[in-house]
Order: structure tokens, then sequence, then C-alpha cells
């Protein structure tokens, strides 16, 4: 017979709070499995989203189902796991006190793993018109949004009286940003568009008509990943219209504009640009740096608090004055 949680959780020598159920948050949890500690896992949802692969969902290649897991499920052996689906008002961290939608939980040892956000760069216009990727719910959303103006674009084909221009915007897809995830939504769109879609609808004649457009303000892909100009070979070759060195000035709900003037008509502005440290409300305050991602030690210690512990996309740490890229390798 297995011993009860609540006898497990009453012989632990500490009380561990992890804040946030991403790969971060799953890792350590696992880590602590066979240690003397009370273990609360918390996030506000109650399941894990792969997000890795959240942009083939939003490219209708995977179903939702199969990017994401029941978290209890995930760590169902382990006694010494509790589970809170729970959003975080703030955290006292001199009383050591997680603040969850009216809940306190104390703790001794505090485990930040909320990932990122994604950060416009003040881009007039970007927050409220563009498509995000990172969530299942804006996965799901991009994906019937594309869906749709392809469905659209189809019935303008048939009627002759329908506007070429406004058949053009529907099936113009504009994704700024050339890092990982912009790279492989433009080439899982491409896939998407080019391939199963045309033999779908033979109006419009997709593989003529729509495009695909990758933004990116630097002058190579994947800056500070490495293998930009193999992606941009390829995703070349793949029918995707890749444009480097082009800043955003501004988004409207039908148009994407550069820096240097251009106005890029669409009907779905993908941002993909960057992120930031996801927002947390603490007393007192932990300090944010670049990227709006937190400082710590080698051992992933914040730099005032030895009992709090921040890992993941909202950590900064440097190497030889250079920070470290937030993947899964770092």
């Amino acid at each position: 017979m297995s011993t009860p949680l609540a006898d497990v959780q009453a012989g632990a020598t500490a009380r561990v709070a992890v804040v946030g159920a991403g790969l971060g948050g799953l890792w350590a949890v696992r880590a602590l499995a066979a240690e003397q500690v009370a273990v609360h896992l918390l996030d506000q949802h109650n399941y894990h989203t792969f997000l890795p692969l959240l942009y083939q969902v939003a490219a209708a290649e995977l179903e939702p189902g199969l990017i994401a897991r029941s978290v209890r499920s995930l760590v169902r052996g382990q006694r010494n796991v509790r589970v809170a689906m729970a959003a975080v008002q703030r955290i006292d961290l001199n009383r050591q006190v997680v603040y969850s939608d009216g809940q306190a939980l104390p703790y001794d040892y505090l485990i930040l793993a909320l990932g990122s956000a994604n950060h416009f760069f003040a881009v007039p216009g970007a927050a409220t018109h563009c498509y995000t990727l990172k969530s299942m719910e804006e996965g799901i959303a991009l994906r019937n949004h594309i869906l749709r103006c392809i469905e659209t674009a189809s019935q303008m084909a048939v009627e002759a009286e329908a506007p070429a221009e406004a058949r053009r915007r529907l099936l113009t897809f504009v994704i700024i940003g050339g890092g990982p995830t912009g790279v492989e939504y433009a080439g899982a769109l491409a896939e998407l568009l080019f391939q199963p879609l045309a033999k779908d609808y033979p109006e419009p004649d997709l593989r003529r008509e729509a495009r695909v457009i990758l933004l990116e303000a630097a002058d190579r892909l994947l800056p500070g990943v490495g293998g930009g100009e193999y992606a941009c070979k390829r995703l070349t070759a793949m029918g995707v219209d890749v444009r480097l060195n082009c800043a955003v000035a501004a988004i409207t709900e039908t148009t994407v504009v550069r820096a240097g003037g251009e106005t890029i008509v669409t009907a779905a502005p993908v941002w993909a640009a960057g992120v930031t440290g996801a927002p947390l409300t603490s007393e007192p305050p932990l300090a944010r740096v670049r990227g709006g991602r937190i400082p710590v030690r080698p051992t992933l210690q914040t730099l005032d608090f030895d009992n709090v512990f921040v890992i993941g996309d909202l950590a900064y740490l440097e190497q030889d004055g250079v920070m470290l890229p937030g993947v899964a390798q770092v």
C-alpha cells in the first residue's frame, strides 16, 4: 500500500514551491522526486504544453491534444508533489509566501519557472493586430484564422465580381521575426499552403497566389542561434519570401508597414520577433535586465535571495560577458 500524500508531506524537511509547469518546472519537480521535501507545483493551467511544437498546431500539422498533457498525469508517481491550478498574484520574498487566487502558500525554497511572454518592442499596433504563438489558445486561434482566410479566398475566386485585391490580402501571410519560432512557422505554413491545401482548394491557385513573407530586422536569420544561411536557403526553396534588414515600423488591421516605408497588405500578421521574461509581482521586486529576465548566479539562485531559484527563459546568466541564449542546452 502506498503512503498517503499527507503523510509524505508531513515528514518532509522543507517546503518547495515551483511556479510554472513548463519544461523547466516539470524537470525541477522530477529532480526532487526522491528528496524528503514537500513540493507544491502551481500553474494557471492544469495541462502542460510542449511549446517547441506549437507552431505545428498553428500550421494545422498537429492536433492540439498531441502536444498537451495533464500536469497531474506527468507527476502521478511522485508522492511528495501536490499540484494546484492557480494563477500567482504576487510573492512576498521576505515572508516567503506565494499568494495565488486568494490562497497563501508558505515555502522554504522557491523555484520560478514562469517562462516568457510576447515582447512587441513598442511597435505601434503590434500587440493589437498581430497573431502570436506563446500558448495553446494562440496557436489554435492562428490555425483557425489561416484556414478561414483560405476558405474565404476560395469563395471569392468562384465569384467573378469579387475584387482581386481583397483575395490577395487574404492570401498574404506576413511573419515578423526570423528567430526559431518565425523560421519554423514560415516553413510549416509554406508546406501547408503549397502542398495539402493546394490540392484541397483548386480555386484560387495557392501555389501561384499565396505568399508567405518572413521579415527579419537583422542581416541574417536565427541571430544568436546559428544556421541562418542554411535556413534562408531552405525557406526560399520552399517558396517563402525571406527579407532581411527589414524592421517593422507599424502594424494596422490590414497592413504591415516597414521602417523603410513599404506597406504590405495582409490579413494575417504573425508576431514572432521577440520575447520578454514573464511578468511577476514580488515584494521586494526582483531586478530585471535585458529581455525582462532575472539575473541569477551559476547555481541559478537569485542575486539577493539564496532560497529563490530562477530557471528557463526567465533566467539571465552570462558566460564570458555574453548572455546565454534561452535554449534547452543552457
